[in-house]
């Protein structure tokens, strides 16, 4: 059986991508080029990028005429219109969010080490919320930084209670993970 020509016009219809969206699509896999150009060779190397990619985007890192960039940079999204580019989007954006949250935690333990130096009670209320912590390691690195601060001396035990802090929190982090397997 024929199929009738509505039927064909509008198959036609859903193939035709528009110049606008082909040049869109274009900007976006050239922009994901201009990322993987900064990004350290050791990264670039977990991506498992093909071979011709990977030398196209550091070759790309050496030059450094503008002219000759925006050509290379041109040439990468040429390369790249070839590939799946979803699972480099998808490691770029979980590196980005592992920054993020990182920065957060980095944060997070920040506020906890100037709270449990200016409050005593902050003390009590990290040890309730780690009960594997060693209380006496704490109060003696807090009593340290406190004369450190006093006497204007450089933060060494503020340092090393934050480093205590974050092998705690990483600790009771883990010891979730594994409960939750």
């Amino acid at each position: 059986m024929k199929p009738n020509k509505s039927e064909n016009t509008e198959a036609n219809l859903e193939q035709v991508v528009s110049k606008t969206k082909r040049k869109a699509e274009a900007d976006a896999v050239q922009d994901i080029g201009v990322t993987l150009v900064g990004l350290p060779k050791d990264k670039l190397n977990k991506l498992n990028l093909p071979e011709a990619l990977l030398d196209a985007v550091l070759e790309a890192k050496r030059i450094t005429a503008n002219g000759a960039i925006r050509r290379q940079m041109q040439y990468l999204g040429r390369l790249m219109r070839d590939i799946d580019t979803a699972p480099i989007v998808d490691q770029l954006q979980r590196w980005e969010g592992k920054h993020t949250e990182e920065n957060a935690r980095f944060h997070r333990l920040e506020r906890w080490r100037d709270r449990l130096i200016e409050d005593d009670a902050a003390i009590a209320e990290f040890i309730t919320a780690h009960p594997q912590t060693d209380a006496q390691q704490i109060r003696n690195l807090i009593r340290n930084a406190r004369r450190e601060q006093a006497a204007s001396k450089p933060p060494k035990s503020s340092r090393e209670l934050f480093k205590l802090l974050r092998s705690i929190t990483e600790n009771n982090q883990s010891e979730t993970e594994r409960l939750d397997d």
